[in-house]
């Protein structure tokens, strides 16, 4: 990993840049010393041929000229002197390699004879002997009288460069190491911010959004820390802020009576809620498949037609028997259907108020029809002069007159119940002396108790005093209660008003030893047109209309109560209702 790292990457970068710039140095130098050793021995050798020639022509007598050449050459040099007469002299040199040169070479070297006839001061390199290379100058003096040349081997100068080459390639070699050491720690220095960074990102990537990289610089890799500490702190708040309504959408989902799911063009679930879980288990568990990834037919069905035909399905299914309505609409990105929602509500509460408000709606015209149809006939029987006799025509009239007051009473309970279930019927709460309200109510009912030989009594449990209720609306609650116990209990029975103190609240409860209530029956008792089964009905002339329950279960939880019933055929029924005592 490190190989592969920035800071390999950009000191290789720098070492490569240095490596061309220092070869390309070094070559200059070693070339322009190369030339400069060159014209430096080339001029050694001028100075010391003109310096001999200058001397000479000072002194003419050649028995000088041995002392005068070696005391301006040096060791390395060679010198010849042709004179104007066609003769030569030829120093000695250390080296034994130099080879003298004679009259008959120069005059065959095109350069350097020029300097016997045109006078000039020529150099230069040249080849005595094979693989003798020489350096080589020549100067005329006096109008030709006698021409100097000077020369020495071509390894002198090459040893020269040789030794400035080592110089100059071991300076680049250290300056090499040294730029190296630089370079690593420079580009240690300016990839560590980008380390840092590289840090934060993983960190940001773990989720850690508070994540901030240090800035170790005002540069451009300053502002790019900035930068990246600026986009942490927006990554947080954006990330928090896509929390906060995911929550809510989870809470809200949460909170939703309908069951939602979203799927993917794989048939995949995404997301669902607890109804939409619950629909599935329950469907799951009916279609005896324990598979969490199991899908039924129907709503894959669905969702086939809604990806391809890219509209909206509805179905309606029975599941555990409750009916379920599926709504699946896709769901578009951009142009392209992505997946699909789904909607699932239960629609069994709603079927059984419509089927409950059909039977209402039966059941009305049913109790209307009867007294209507009664008071219809008998009144063609008195109009016809059917009845012969004073007393058939009372006894029809009575008939008919018994019909339009239950006629009456339905209609009223009927607007009654309606009015409380709308809330429109104001509760005029008071306090009211306990034990003088329960007395009243059981005097009132100790003449019809009597004339069925059923004994009514009242049990009071409890010490409180006063209780704050609507009197009137109580007072219709316990009525309906015990005039239900008294026709449904058999002669010699018992009925009793139970009163008692629980906690903060008064429960008030109405036993009787009658023919009970089916169990069956039980859980609609409270239904609007609730009337016993044929065993508790008698066949007497005083029928309920069905809606005294009703009410009353209305009044006691208008009084913010409650109201239940518990019965057993054959040994009777127990009515209790619940009320705060203030």
């Amino acid at each position: 990993m490190f190989w592969r790292g920035v800071v390999v990457k950009l000191w290789f970068t720098f070492l490569i840049v240095i490596f061309v710039v220092l070869a390309i140095i070094s070559f200059l130098l070693l070339e322009f010393f190369d030339g400069y050793h060159l014209k430096q021995a080339e001029n050694r050798l001028l100075n010391q041929a003109t310096k001999i020639a200058e001397l000479l022509e000072i002194n003419q007598q050649q028995l000088d000229t041995d002392q005068i050449v070696e005391t301006v050459k040096d060791d390395s040099s060679r010198i010849t002197i042709i004179f104007d007469d066609g003769t030569s002299w030829s120093s000695t040199s250390v080296d034994e390699n130099l080879p003298m040169i004679t009259l008959e070479w120069i005059t065959g070297n095109d350069s350097f004879h020029s300097v016997l006839t045109n006078e000039e001061d020529v150099g230069g390199q040249v080849t005595l002997q094979p693989n003798v290379q020489v350096l080589m100058v020549g100067t005329s003096v006096n109008n030709g009288e006698f021409s100097v040349f000077a020369y020495q081997s071509s390894e002198v100068v090459a040893k020269t460069t040789k030794q400035t080459s080592n110089i100059i390639l071991l300076a680049a070699g250290i300056a090499i190491i040294l730029m190296t050491i630089f370079a690593f720690f420079l580009s240690s220095r300016i990839t560590e911010p980008l380390i840092k960074m590289r840090e934060g990102a993983l960190e940001l990537a773990k989720g850690e959004f508070k994540t901030r990289v240090p800035i170790l610089t005002h540069d451009e890799i300053g502002e790019l820390a900035m930068a990246f500490n600026r986009m942490g702190r927006q990554l947080s708040y954006h990330i928090d802020a896509l929390s906060q309504e995911k929550e809510q959408l989870y809470s809200i989902l949460r909170s939703m009576a309908d069951g939602v799911m979203t799927f993917n063009r794989e048939a995949e679930i995404i997301l669902s809620n607890p109804p939409a879980q619950k629909f599935l288990n329950d469907w799951r568990y009916e279609s005896d498949v324990d598979s969490e990834d199991f899908l039924p037919d129907d709503i894959l069905y669905m969702l086939k037609n809604v990806i391809h035909l890219e509209t909206e399905q509805m179905q309606e299914v029975t599941v555990q028997g409750r009916n379920w309505v599926m709504v699946m609409t896709p769901l578009y990105d951009e142009t392209k259907v992505r997946g699909v929602v789904a909607v699932i509500r239960d629609m069994t509460d709603e079927r059984k108020m419509d089927q409950l408000r059909e039977e209402f709606i039966a059941n009305v015209s049913h109790e209307l029809r009867t007294p209507i149809s009664m008071m219809q006939g008998y009144s063609e029987a008195i109009v016809d002069n059917i009845a012969a006799t004073i007393e058939e025509k009372n006894e029809l009239a009575s008939i008919i007159r018994d019909e339009s007051l239950r006629m009456g009473r339905l209609v009223n309970e009927l607007l009654d119940l309606a009015r409380i279930k709308a809330g429109h019927v104001q509760l005029n709460k008071e306090q009211v002396e306990l034990k003088a309200f329960v007395d009243r109510i059981i005097r009132k009912f100790q003449g019809p108790a009597n004339d069925q030989d059923i004994q009514l009594e009242l049990e009071l449990r409890t010490g409180l005093q006063m209780i704050y209720i609507d009197q009137d609306r109580l007072e219709q609650v316990l009525t309906n209660l015990i005039d239900n116990a008294i026709r449904h209990t058999q002669l010699k029975g018992n009925v009793k008003l139970l009163v008692e103190k629980e906690k903060e609240k008064v429960r008030f409860s109405v036993i009787d030893t009658g023919s009970g209530i089916s169990e069956e029956d039980l859980p609609f008792v409270f239904e609007r047109f609730y009337k016993a089964d044929k065993s508790r009905m008698k066949t007497e002339k005083r029928k309920g209309t069905g809606l005294g329950l009703s009410i009353a279960k209305n009044i006691v939880e208008a009084h913010d109560g409650s109201i239940s019933v518990q019965s057993k055929q054959g040994e009777g029924t127990t009515f209790t209702f619940v009320i705060p005592e203030k």
